[in-house]
């Protein structure tokens, strides 16, 4: 999700959280952090931190936050960063997110980039007693070590992604192909972000069309042309109603009954659900695209002495409540059996049944076909300079 930046203070980035948490509480996200249940053991910092966490506008808890500092001294302020590994990469390097932020919440692919940069420090494993709690598969996930073998990234959130859509108009939708239907033309819509959607549209290429394409989330020069000239020519012929960009606009799309159906992120059907809206995700033939949202420690957070507080921080995302907060109000799993026992242990804070089912769900995903979200494939450069072909047109 491509957005312009603009230079703000960390004041700027408070204010800018609390209207988020604002939106979110009206959303059915907040509230979280008033539900009952067992008080913590104790807090796991000595001294009370401030950290500012900049991650996708999911991964946000609202009010559930505060049994964060309840258990850590840690106040948290959430600032979302657009998804979009493009700008992140870009403020990182040549702007100013190392002042203002200290954690990030980054789609995997750009770790090894960042570290190398110097813009990312490596994580003590010592000091996340909850990693080794982590599922097998999740702690193997690709990007997450440097070549020397320090761990760069947390797998704190996985999912698997497809496509948004009305059932009470469509049916059951099966295929990206419904994108693609000349029937359907304005009233279907994809994510401004190359990073989903130009692996959408080859998954679809690939698996529908018998295109020659490898790999949907490392397209070749000749692969990723083909992608692009395929999204090109449909945008021109008036297929897209519009290339959605951020959280609030794909639920809004939604929400107004703007489009019947849209690649996008699962979050978007729970939240169109209690609209009362009849709107379900697909599994499409042609496969999901999973992703994993990887926690890393900015090297602000190092040059400010707030390490120790980063590692609490992540540590508590491991422990149990944040796993049960995220899978109520988004469908995402933390990948790491905390999340079911908290909810068993917790029963009257999380409905145990509903936490196993949303578990099991996305575990069922990754069963089948998948092809990977890969934030930095060989030719990412290529791909952007595709991407702005492709708004232009």
């Amino acid at each position: 999700m491509k957005r312009e930046y603009t230079t703000q203070d960390r004041g700027g980035a408070q204010a800018s959280n609390l209207q988020r948490r604002r939106l979110l509480q009206l959303m059915g996200a907040g509230g979280l952090g008033l539900m009952g249940g067992l008080p913590f053991a104790g807090r796991a910092t000595a001294q009370e931190a401030a950290i500012a966490f900049w991650a996708s506008a999911t991964l946000d808890i609202g009010d559930g936050w505060s049994r964060l500092t309840e258990a850590t001294g840690i106040t948290p302020t959430f600032t979302d960063n657009g998804n979009d590994m493009g700008p992140v990469v870009a403020r990182l390097a040549a702007g100013n997110a190392n002042d203002l932020f200290d954690v990030g919440g980054f789609q995997g692919g750009a770790e090894r980039e960042l570290f190398r940069q110097g813009q990312i420090v490596p994580w003590d494993l010592a000091k996340i007693p909850n990693f080794a709690k982590l599922w097998p598969w999740a702690k193997d996930m690709a990007h997450l070590k440097a070549d020397d073998g320090a761990q760069l990234g947390i797998p704190s959130v996985v999912n698997a992604d497809s496509i948004i859509y009305r059932k009470d108009k469509l049916g059951v939708v099966d295929s990206y192909g419904v994108i693609f239907d000349p029937k359907l033309k304005g009233r279907v819509s994809m994510e401004d972000a190359w990073i989903n959607t130009a692996v959408f549209a080859a998954m679809y290429l690939k698996e529908s069309e018998n295109q020659p394409i490898k790999d949907p989330g490392n397209l070749s020069v000749d692969e990723l042309g083909l992608v692009m000239e395929f999204l090109i020519k449909h945008k021109t012929d008036g297929q897209f109603r519009t290339f959605w960009n951020g959280w609030e606009q794909g639920v809004q799309l939604v929400a107004d009954e703007e489009v019947d159906a849209m690649t996008g992120w699962e979050p978007i059907v729970y939240e169109g659900q209690k609209r009362g809206l009849d709107v379900a995700y697909a599994a499409p033939v042609e496969g999901y695209e999973g992703w994993g949202n990887n926690t890393v420690m900015l090297r602000g957070a190092s040059e400010r002495g707030l390490a120790d507080a980063a590692h609490a921080l992540v540590n508590w995302m491991l422990d149990g409540f944040y796993g049960c907060a995220l899978a109520t109000s988004r469908g995402y799993i933390v990948p790491s059996e905390t999340t079911a026992g908290y909810a068993t242990a917790n029963p009257a804070e999380f409905d145990p049944a509903d936490i196993s089912a949303k578990a099991d769900h996305v575990a069922s995903k990754f069963a089948g076909k998948v092809y990977w979200q890969n934030v930095r494939p060989d030719n990412f450069q290529l791909y952007e300079e595709w991407w702005q072909k492709l708004r232009n047109a």
